[in-house]
């Protein structure tokens, strides 16, 4: 491997570390072995401007496996605390990733560039610092396909294996994910010096988050209790995104909780199939933590640690402050339900508001709920439904009366919503997707990719999810639910 700079054609600019000197320590990450780029998001990486008609693949594995010298990076691991299931840790951090780079992209929009698995760091509490293939290619796939659905999420650049055996469960593929996001700024980042009493160093990071995503605050006279007005509504518009997809994160701590509002680290997730809204895939959440349908509360929960970091900011009168940033967390719930209920308004091609909106979208719910029908399945269907086939709704149901009382009230409702069925139709496809990254097809390509270095499947699947609402040739095996055999499916961090 050769140690000469490399000269990646991005316009670099590392804001984060030259301005917060004590948020980070610097880090070079390991020289993989025998680093190999099996995927490439070409297109995201012309839009941040990485030269790829001088950059061979050899030279992009070295340089996004965290090993190599990179022309005007700072390369650092962040450090930040969080509360992980409830319990506090104040010393967290990257503990085997590293910030790259931070790029101005052809939109001159600034972007993160981060490797996760890229080696052990001074915050690494006694792992290997290692990631593997079969993690690394779900939060590619996972990313990807959230940012196809249109949900703000962390976006997978590349995968890059290292030439490493990690043990795990048993000896498997090392490798490196390259992501994108707009920051990697937490919730933890702030708990971080909040908890070390270091109010100087919490104004810096509110000054500097406010600088970077939300401009319009810095000369505001409330400016932190608008940082926390924004960060709020950010996370009530990203939860119901995932709710009205059957998303579910499953470690919604702190420190996985962005200020920018986009979703990050796909560890624990998946999509529900049959519909549950006790559905929980993480193996260590045996308290139902981070459920389906606790999500809301969890961010609620959050959110309450984030406005405690940033009390003293909003004013040296605690008296003050707590009522204002109070006031601003209640909110939460209102602007959340206002979110969900125009998603889930467009899933059944309602154009305007009525007030038993609500019920009619939960009613619903609870018959998926009930009958264990398949939720994306379902909602793909009404389109047809609209149109007057009943044959893709039917099927998906073993009582079907009960369903029948409620699509009359639902073609009432409609009928007080005047479009044409072909217009609705479209317009409920293009919110709700054929295809998700459901969790039997995610486990497949993985296997193939671990166990025969095959990544065909893992390619085919992608092309689905980069188009989710739209039929696709040869993708059928794609908009099918698990067979039975599957069985229940658990999900683990240990990536």
């Amino acid at each position: 491997m050769s140690d000469i700079e490399i000269d990646s054609g991005l316009n670099i600019d590392n804001s984060f570390a030259r301005e917060l000197p004590d948020f980070y320590a610097l880090f070079a990450g390991d020289k993989a072995p025998s680093p190999e780029l099996v995927k490439l998001n070409r297109p995201l990486a012309q839009t941040l401007g990485l030269d790829l008609a001088n950059l061979s693949d050899a030279k992009l594995a070295e340089m996004l496996s965290g090993g190599a010298s990179v022309k005007g990076t700072t390369p650092l691991a962040q450090a930040y605390a969080g509360h992980q299931f409830g319990g506090f840790s104040a010393q967290l951090g990257d503990g085997r990733a590293l910030l790259l780079a931070e790029v101005l992209d052809s939109n001159q929009q600034r972007r993160d560039i981060h490797l996760k698995g890229s080696g052990r760091t001074v915050f690494s509490r006694g792992g290997d610092g290692k990631a593997v293939l079969g993690p690394v290619l779900r939060e590619y796939l996972l990313g990807e396909a959230m940012h196809s659905l249109n949900v703000p999420t962390t976006r997978a650049l590349a995968v890059v294996t290292t030439g490493e055996r990690v043990m795990r469960q048993h000896l498997v593929p090392g490798a490196v994910l390259a992501r994108v996001a707009s920051s990697h700024i937490r919730v933890g980042s702030f708990q971080f010096f909040a908890a070390r009493g270091q109010s100087d160093k919490v104004k810096l990071l509110a000054d500097y988050s406010i600088e970077r995503h939300f401009r319009h605050l810095k000369d505001s006279p409330d400016c932190y209790l608008g940082l926390l007005k924004e960060v709020c509504n950010k996370q009530a518009s990203l939860i119901a995104k995932w709710m009205n997809l059957g998303f579910v994160h499953g470690v919604m701590n702190t420190d996985n909780m962005t200020i920018s509002g986009e979703t990050i680290d796909y560890g624990p997730c998946a999509f529900i199939d049959s519909f549950d809204p006790a559905a929980v895939f993480s193996s260590i959440d045996s308290q139902s933590r981070y459920a389906y349908s606790n999500q809301p509360a969890a961010a609620i929960w959050n959110l309450s640690r984030f406005a405690e970091t940033l009390l003293p900011l909003i004013s040296s009168d605690a008296e003050q402050a707590i009522p204002q940033a109070t006031d601003v967390i209640n909110s939460f719930e209102q602007s959340y339900q206002q979110y969900w209920l125009a998603g889930m308004r467009s899933k059944l091609g309602i154009d305007n508001q009525e007030p038993e909106d609500l019920a009619l979208a939960n009613e619903l719910l609870q018959i998926l709920a009930a009958q264990k029908v398949d939720f994306t399945q379902l909602f793909r269907a009404l389109a047809n439904l609209v149109q007057g086939d009943s044959e893709a709704t039917k099927i998906l149901f073993t009582d079907t009366e009960v369903f029948q009382q409620w699509q009359q009230r639902w073609d009432a409702r409609l009928s007080r919503d005047p479009q044409s069925s072909e217009v609705r139709a479209a317009a409920m496809n293009k919110v709700n997707p054929i295809y998700i990254p459901r969790n039997h097809q995610v486990e497949q390509v993985i296997k193939a990719a671990e166990e025969n270095a095959d990544f065909a499947p893992f390619e085919k699947l992608l092309a689905a999810l980069t188009n989710p609402f739209e039929q696709g040739q040869d993708f059928d095996e794609f908009s099918t639910p698990a067979p039975d055999e599957f069985g229940c499916y658990t999900t683990y961090c240990g990536t």
